[in-house]
């Protein structure tokens, strides 16, 4: 049985951090420019910034990560919290660190007062979507973005 600590990653779990965030947006088959990867990490670590990220480790070895970031929403007097990105290695899949990042997140906003948490995934993503169909609501909504 594979015992999971998550904790908030600290700025010398980069090294760790950046190899997961890679492969997140690998599986998605995109990427970002090396200085979106320094722009993040520090966002995580300004206690201005609404943006926060998890690690999901057995012993020293981190086996997933996920971003999450608190906003403002008109349905609300509280924030909302967006579970942004949730990645974790092969390995692991299947073995309750998916699970574990996702409580940890609903954790922290319940802390914070959030009135929800929410998330999306790629309607091809049948594997977290296993997973999401246990812990969560599907709300029926399409996403619609314009590019800038």
């Amino acid at each position: 049985m594979m015992t999971i600590t998550v904790r908030p990653l600290t700025p010398a779990d980069r090294t760790q951090w950046q190899p997961l965030w890679k492969g997140y947006l690998d599986f998605y088959k995109t990427s970002v420019p090396p200085e979106q990867y320094d722009l993040t990490w520090s966002r995580f670590h300004d206690p201005a910034e609404p943006m926060f990220v998890l690690g999901a480790f057995e012993g020293e070895t981190m086996l997933g990560i996920v971003h999450y970031i608190f906003h403002r929403s008109c349905w609300t007097a509280g924030p909302t919290c967006y579970l942004q990105d949730l990645f974790t290695v092969d390995a692991a899949r299947g073995k309750g660190v998916g699970r574990a990042l996702i409580e940890a997140v609903h954790a922290a906003a319940k802390a914070e007062g959030a009135s929800r948490v929410y998330w999306q995934t790629h309607e091809t993503n049948a594997t977290a979507m296993v997973l999401y169909n246990k812990v969560a609501d599907r709300s029926g909504f399409l996403v619609y973005r314009m590019a800038m």
